[in-house]
């Protein structure tokens, strides 16, 4: 039986998410405790397996009519039961964004931040990551990854520096397209990280192939780019009724939850980082880490259903 502590703890929750997304009221009713998490092999430390992506939603100006949506989708996030955002130098002001965000909204300590570096050389490479915690308004970050693999030896060099001198937590390598997952592999096999990020969604399966199991049997964490493929894959079902099975059997109530849930049944997946500037859809995303995951049988349907 539930302490009276987590009783109070947990309503304390239910409270701060039903007033982060008062136009959801359904979401009260969620627990944000129910959160699916899962471990960084290198720590143990446990994730949410959803996050946020900020490339293109969050690159907006700072001023208050830019920032007040995107202050809603930071709550909703947070008081979700989420944590990791994922943003990028090259992400035009998302980093500043993100930083203005959660000064505003007083989650900073909650969040997990992670953000990249796509410069070649040291010296940039460092200007760059002091850049990031200048935008990111912070003095370390938990994930900072070689952006796209670009000069990923010398970059990865001074992230261990920066590891050890306890600015940067975890380090990894990331890329967005098919082809380039022989080149992680090839990465991975010789240089020790702790994360990788790369796409994988119903319409992008590749990374089932090699990528995925590796990870899983050499204890590196995934983050998942891309699960909508830029939203084509939600344009397919566009209009179309969600099957019956959707909630029966995986708990979804939405074709987003769907696609989220089809990445997150693969085990190596350690989070997915939809992005989005609308708080209604952050809110449905969380959804999407609470409750029954598909199986083999279910996860060959949705594929059916987006073909």
């Amino acid at each position: 039986m539930p302490s009276r502590r987590h009783i109070l703890g947990r309503s304390a929750q239910l409270l701060a998410l039903a007033a982060a997304a008062p136009w959801l009221p359904s979401l009260a009713f969620a627990d944000p405790s129910q959160m699916l998490q899962r471990a960084i092999p290198s720590s143990g430390e446990k994730l949410p397996v959803i996050g946020l992506g900020t490339s293109r939603t969050f690159e907006v100006s700072l001023d208050d009519a830019s920032l007040e949506p995107l202050e809603k989708v930071m709550r909703t996030l947070i008081n979700g039961g989420a944590r990791l955002i994922d943003t990028a130098p090259s992400y035009g002001n998302a980093e500043a964004v993100t930083g203005e965000l959660l000064q505003r909204t007083g989650t900073k300590k909650r969040a997990f931040l992670a953000s990249k570096l796509s410069a070649t050389g040291r010296e940039r490479g460092l200007a760059q990551f002091e850049n990031s915690l200048k935008a990111l308004q912070t003095d370390k970050l938990d994930l900072v990854q070689v952006h796209n693999l670009q000069d990923t030896q010398t970059q990865l060099a001074l992230l261990r520096e920066l590891k050890a001198e306890g600015r940067v937590r975890y380090i990894g390598i990331t890329h967005y397209l098919d082809h380039a997952h022989d080149d992680l592999l090839a990465v991975l096999a010789k240089e020790p990280v702790d994360f990788v990020q790369f796409n994988y969604s119903v319409g992008e399966r590749n990374a089932e192939k090699r990528l995925l199991p590796y990870c899983a049997d050499h204890g590196i964490a995934t983050l998942i780019n891309r699960p909508f493929q830029r939203a084509q894959l939600l344009s397919r079902v566009k209009g179309k009724p969600l099957p019956d099975w959707a909630s029966t059997e995986a708990d979804s109530t939405s074709w987003a939850q769907l696609l989220l849930k089809f990445i997150l049944a693969n085990e190596a997946v350690t989070a997915v980082i939809p992005a989005t500037s609308n708080p209604r859809y952050m809110a449905d995303n969380l959804k999407a880490g609470i409750g029954r995951l598909p199986d083999a049988a279910l996860r060959a349907k949705i594929v059916e259903a987006f073909s």
